[in-house]
């Protein structure tokens, strides 16, 4: 199943606690790519008060219309996400979901996250 199909049930399920309060339900703002650009998603984004920092399709018209706005300086910053998610896949045995067990896959993840810290504070490149 295509990722776009799952956003709106886990945007419904997004919890962040906060310092003080509530936790927060909603993010102000939502990166995706090209994929994610549909009426669907823009109009339920819309509702839920979140903006939509999604690209135009090329055969949209929305993309030729001057009152569409993109944030292309925030849309940058998905780079982050994505080098992250490729740098993980690097990882064989996450990039192949070796490991069957929801718990056995997010150790895998953990240990490849501590693997990472530990490249990045021993390197002789700091």
């Amino acid at each position: 199943m295509h990722d776009s199909k799952r956003l709106e049930p886990i945007l419904r399920k997004v919890h962040v606690k906060q310092k003080r309060g509530r936790p927060k339900s909603r993010p102000r703002r939502l990166a995706g790519d090209k994929a994610y650009s549909s009426d669907t998603i823009r109009g339920f984004l819309k509702d839920r008060g979140i903006e939509p920092i999604i690209p135009h399709k090329d055969n949209e018209k929305a993309r030729h219309d001057p009152e569409q706005k993109f944030d292309k300086e925030t849309y940058k910053r998905r780079s982050i996400v994505e080098q992250s998610i490729g740098w993980l896949k690097e990882c064989r045995r996450i990039g192949t979901r070796f490991e069957k067990l929801a718990i056995n896959f997010l150790a895998m993840i953990k240990l490849a996250m501590i693997k990472r810290a530990l490249r990045l504070a021993f390197s002789n490149r700091a």
